[in-house]
């Protein structure tokens, strides 16, 4: 919107309707939705929609007033109207703004907050709050499972369109058996929609000696079961060390032994030799 329509917009006010319509702040200046009556900003639209509404700035001081606009949130975008807006003494600007809906967001809430500055610093913000429609699905998988020494490192990566609580469980099977079962258990984890998290699970009891498989099985509530597997070999490599270390020596006191026998076989057969010349 040009800045002619923005500066159109500014209504002048008695200061007895802004002390009734508006609460003091510090500063001598407040924002708050258009309207009146709404703590914050809330609405709703489907993805790639462009969401409307307007911000209202009041200056009750008596000097004019010059504040910039800006807006945090959850990939949204907010586009104000002007971004920079100078308010009059006693009067109230209406700002209007767009909020965009990222085309590819999955449905649910989104937050974010619509901040005003004035040129001494001091910032006050509004609440915007945006539910994004469309039909929610859960959907988890589990990723890249691994044996790291004493520990079971693995993803969850959520790919449906809702935030989920995931439950894990985990089990492995040995040569001769189950080396590990534990029941399923809620993660401490809330995984929003396209998120990917690594975790680890501790197995500080694992085998010493063992080739295992290791499956590490995934719930939601609404979500299919996920499964993910890994295998691993575990050697005690200090006693391999040894044993190795103890097999070269044997080996070397071998062919030790040989060699001394083979030059005792020389020797004796150089004198019978020489004994047969003279």
């Amino acid at each position: 919107m040009p800045y002619a329509a923005a500066r159109a917009l500014l209504l002048t006010l008695s200061l007895p309707l802004l002390l009734a319509a508006t609460p003091a702040t510090p500063g001598g200046w407040s924002v708050a939705p258009s309207g009146g009556g709404r703590p914050s900003f809330y609405a709703e639209g489907t993805p790639g929609a462009v969401l409307r509404d307007t911000l209202s700035v009041t200056n009750r001081g008596t000097r004019p007033l010059t504040v910039r606009l800006r807006a945090t949130g959850d990939g949204l975008r907010v586009a104000f109207a002007e971004p920079a807006v100078g308010i009059p003494a006693r009067t109230r600007a209406e700002v209007p703004f767009t909020v965009t809906v990222p085309a590819d967001a999955p449905p649910g809430d989104r937050v974010g907050r619509l901040l005003v500055r004035d040129s001494t610093g001091r910032e006050s913000a509004v609440r915007l709050l945006i539910r994004v429609d469309g039909p929610e699905l859960a959907a988890l998988t589990v990723e890249h499972v691994a044996v790291r020494g004493d520990r079971i490192t693995y993803e969850l990566v959520n790919r449906g369109t809702t935030a989920v609580v995931p439950r894990l469980a985990v089990h492995a099977d040995g040569v001769l058996g189950a080396v590990l079962d534990r029941a399923p258990r809620t993660l401490p984890v809330r995984l929003p929609p396209g998120r990917r998290l690594t975790l680890d699970e501790p197995w500080p009891d694992r085998p010493a000696l063992d080739a295992v498989t290791v499956r590490l099985t995934v719930t939601a509530p609404g979500a299919a079961r996920a499964t993910g597997r890994a295998s691993a070999r575990f050697v005690p490599w200090g006693a391999a060390a040894a044993t190795a270390a103890g097999v070269l020596s044997v080996a070397a006191a071998a062919v030790a032994v040989r060699r001394r026998g083979r030059g005792r076989d020389a020797a004796t057969d150089g004198a019978a030799a020489t004994g047969a010349r003279t």
